[in-house]
């Protein structure tokens, strides 16, 4: 796909440069008046013109699930507890959508994410991409998909640590021997109830509730889960437990089930990409 034929959709309340950019996925790359990269294997260009996406005529059916343009932010938004720090976020991050990746990537993705900043976790991949994915072209440029499973099941632990995976190396390589090997189903796991789907992705080595709900929100469209990183877990303790000393993770997980309720995953990732981009360098009012 060289130069594509591009259509206009209709997209009220989405920030592309914003969902795209704010810890989700780290393929897409800034092009022009737009970005390029590839939705599951295939290439895409995708740019916003006021409240309209231009997106590849033969692509607008994935390009509208994989930005959740049926998500009811509006919705979202009134479930939302009445607390300034929240609310704050929500200024700072609207636009963001839950984006829906393709189950692989966003497990293999994660995977290889463990104790990285963003902008490392984005170089990371885009080095397996380029290495072991299939070379694609958009707009005149060269993008690359996430290898699948059985591609990467057919590597040697040398081939990923020269992709700068360290100790994440061994464990993305046997995630996906696991599902190339049929051992875990992961397009079956989308009929299970979310604590089911959590228990069967913690037997993949490396992967704990953080990582399982990280899979559970950004590719199983479960939008009650709130994974909790470094950068949750420090609003959490600064601003709504700041007298006490000790956690169990559990209970973190709890309070954040019940308080910020069934779209807890949009208040993660307004949390997030809020505090990640202005901890320290704002007022404390603004918080």
């Amino acid at each position: 796909m060289g130069n594509p034929a591009l259509s206009r959709i209709a997209a009220e309340g989405i920030d592309l440069a914003k969902s795209l950019n704010s810890g989700q996925v780290f393929h897409w790359t800034q092009h022009g008046k737009g970005f390029v990269g590839a939705i599951d294997q295939e290439p895409c260009y995708l740019e916003q013109s006021g409240n309209q996406l231009l997106v590849p005529n033969d692509l607008i059916a994935q390009a509208r699930r994989y930005l959740a343009l049926d998500h009811r932010i509006e919705e979202v938004h009134r479930t939302f507890p009445n607390d300034p720090t929240l609310s704050a976020a929500v200024r700072y991050a609207a636009g963001i959508r839950i984006l829906r990746q393709p189950v692989w990537e966003c497990l293999a993705t994660f995977l290889t994410s463990a104790l990285k900043q963003v902008a490392h976790i984005r170089g990371i991949s885009l080095l397996v991409r380029e290495r072991y994915g299939r070379k694609l072209e958009v707009a005149g440029t060269a993008v690359f998909s996430y290898p699948g499973p059985e591609v990467i099941a057919a590597l040697t632990l040398d081939d990923l640590l020269a992709c700068r995976l360290g100790f994440r190396a061994a464990n993305l390589l046997a995630a996906a021997r696991m599902v190339a090997d049929d051992e875990i189903d992961l397009d079956g796991l989308a009929k299970l109830p979310s604590d089911e789907i959590r228990t069967t992705l913690c037997r993949f080595p490396g992967v704990g509730d953080k990582i399982a709900n990280c899979v559970l929100l950004f590719a199983f469209g479960k939008l009650e889960v709130m994974p909790i990183d470094v950068w949750i877990e420090r609003v959490l303790r600064e601003k709504y437990f700041p007298k006490k000393k000790k956690f169990r993770p559990a209970e973190l997980a709890e309070f954040c089930r019940q308080y910020f309720g069934p779209y807890a995953g949009y208040a993660q990732q307004y949390l997030f990409h809020h505090w990640r981009l202005t901890y320290r360098k704002e007022p404390a009012a603004r918080i």
